[in-house]
Order: structure tokens, then C-alpha cells, then sequence
């Protein structure tokens, strides 16, 4: 188990607690958890999944393989009926559950590996050849992963949305997006494809910044419960302009009527003052990484907002 906590003699005094009651063993700083391998620099943290991302070339023989610079290419569709069903679907289905714990620390795959993850029941040869080039992309970002820094000041949840609409090819739903900042650190992130069809751009980023504005509300419920300040209001960043209008307009336009339940829950979260919906321009907009592919220069930078390379060994312990 891992124990964590701001009082180191309360933390001690725990541990021998517990020693005396069960037979454990104290092995001191946190360093590798289940995959996770934790790195300390300074007065920051540095979590990846090196060791387990290395492990995972080895099983497929990819750790000889060329890197790319993309986890996607963007001009790859991935869908139900292009290609041949493969004759064994086991392959598939164990590279992508090893991918989605792989997510735990790459946020930057999160939206390819939601993609192939739809293709589970009836995998064909291109899914699993936009898999494993998921591979080949972790192959050149090995040591990457998430940074927390210690905030100076109280922090503030800041969440970006963002959609990617009708951009399914067979059910035409369209792809939500979102990343949650406490303060300067990455905290939650998601991207997942809506559960109904969209009829205009603006209902899906409406949508997705619904989606965020709930997540940002379980946080600040869960931060007030562990003893966290925060600053309000919350910040909820959209690229849509007709999305932040309908958050900020009280007048229920015919527009919004089939999104009846997510405006009037943006809204009311508005009106108490929890919340505040602000206009970010696309090309400031790094939810983007969560809800389509991406050319080299934009993934690259967007990318350098979620994860980080650090060195770190091999070596992992238990």
C-alpha cells in the first residue's frame, strides 16, 4: 500500500500502527507502485510508466522498432468494415487493455487508444496496425509522463474542453475531450465519444463542457473533503463561441432545447458562482490532443503541456 500525508511524525506513528498489528514492511520513499515509477526532483514529482511501457515492446517484439513522431496519422479513419477480421483477435484485445493502463500516464494516447478501443467486439488489421503503431510512438517517448510541482499559492481548477464533431465515421457521434489543471499540474483528463448524435458543432462542445463542468464539480467536492482550498470561481475554458454565448445568455433559445439538461446544468452552476465559462481561441487549445489526430508541430506542442521527459532507470522495485 501506499501512504501519503502532509505530517510526517502522524505518517510515522500510522506505519507503526499498523506494523503492530499486521506483519508489513516499511520500504521507505515511494519509487515504483504497480507500474507507476516515481521520480523526485527537487520539490517536484515525476510519475511514468517507463519500465512498464519497455516491458510492453518486449512482449509484442516492437522494442527494435522505428519511432514515430505521432501516435495516429491524420489521415487515418479508422472503422467497422475497412479492412479483413483478424483470424485471431487475442493479440488486439491484450495490446489495447495494456494500453489503456498505459493512459494512467500518457495523457497524449488517450484519444488513439479511446479509438481502438471501439473495435474490441470485431477487431480487423488495420485496428491493429494503428495499435501498434501506438507502440511505436511510446517507443520514441519512453520516459515521458506527468510532473507535480507544489503550488506557492492557492491553486484554482482550470478545465479546457473541446469536441471533435460528427467525426465518427459509421455512427457520425462525435469525440468530447477534456483536461482539468489544479493550478499548473494535470489532474484529470478524458476522451470519449458522445452517447448520441450531435446535431449542430455547438451542441458537442456544449456537451463536452458539460462534461467538464461535472468533473470540475466532483473535484472541488473531493479537495474540500481531503482538506484542499482552492480558488473559485472555477475556470471552464471552451473554443466554441456559440457554446460560451448559450453558457453566459439566462435566455433559453430554441437552439438549446434538445440539450435541455446540460445548459440548464452549466447554467445553474454559472449563476451560483462555482463556475465561469471563458472563450479560448483553437490554436490555444490543448484539449485538441484528446479529440482528433494531429499533425507532428501541433501534437509536439500540445503534448509539452501534458507530459514531460525526465531521466529515470529501468530498474524498477516492489
Amino acid at each position: 500500500i501506499v501512504l501519503t500525508g502532509s505530517d510526517t511524525v502522524l505518517l510515522q506513528s500510522f506505519i507503526d500502527a499498523l506494523g503492530s498489528g499486521f506483519d508489513i514492511k516499511d520500504l521507505g520513499p515511494l519509487q515504483y507502485f504497480l507500474g507507476l515509477q516515481v521520480l523526485t526532483h527537487g520539490d517536484s514529482l515525476h510519475i511514468s510508466q517507463l519500465k512498464y511501457a519497455h516491458d510492453l515492446l518486449q512482449k509484442h517484439n516492437l522494442e527494435h522498432c522505428k519511432p514515430v513522431n505521432t501516435p495516429i496519422a491524420t489521415k487515418v479513419v479508422l472503422s467497422n468494415t475497412d479492412g479483413p477480421l483478424l483470424s485471431s483477435p487475442t493479440e488486439f484485445r491484450e495490446l489495447v487493455g495494456c494500453l489503456q493502463y498505459l493512459t494512467l500516464t500518457r495523457p497524449d494516447i488517450t484519444y488513439t487508444v479511446n479509438t481502438v478501443s471501439q473495435f474490441m467486439s470485431a477487431p480487423r488489421a488495420p485496428h491493429l496496425v494503428a495499435a501498434k503503431r501506438i507502440l511505436r510512438y511510446v517507443k520514441g517517448t519512453l520516459d515521458h509522463g506527468l510532473i507535480f510541482t507544489p503550488q506557492l499559492r492557492t491553486a484554482r481548477l482550470c478545465a479546457y474542453s473541446d469536441a471533435d464533431w460528427a467525426g465518427c465515421p459509421d455512427t457520425r457521434r462525435s469525440t468530447s475531450g477534456y483536461l482539468i489543471y489544479l493550478g499548473s499540474n494535470l489532474v484529470s483528463w478524458c476522451s470519449k465519444k458522445q452517447p448520441t448524435i450531435a446535431r449542430s458543432s455547438a451542441e458537442s462542445e456544449y456537451r463536452s463542457l458539460s462534461h467538464s463542468c461535472a468533473e470540475t464539480t466532483w473535484l472541488s467536492y473531493l479537495l474540500y473533503e481531503l482538506g484542499v482550498s482552492i480558488q473559485f470561481p472555477v475556470h471552464l475554458y471552451c473554443d466554441n463561441l456559440s457554446a460560451t454565448y448559450m453558457a453566459a445568455n439566462p435566455v433559453f433559445h430554441a437552439r438549446t432545447r434538445h440539450i435541455e439538461l446540460d445548459y440548464h446544468f452549466v447554467r445553474e452552476k454559472v449563476t451560483v458562482g462555482s463556475h465561469r465559462v471563458f472563450f479560448v481561441p483553437s490554436v490555444d487549445q490543448p484539449a485538441d490532443v484528446l479529440t482528433k489526430a494531429l499533425h507532428k508541430p501541433r501534437h509536439t506542442f500540445l503534448c509539452s503541456k501534458l507530459v514531460q521527459p525526465r531521466p529515470s532507470s529501468l530498474l524498477g522495485g516492489c
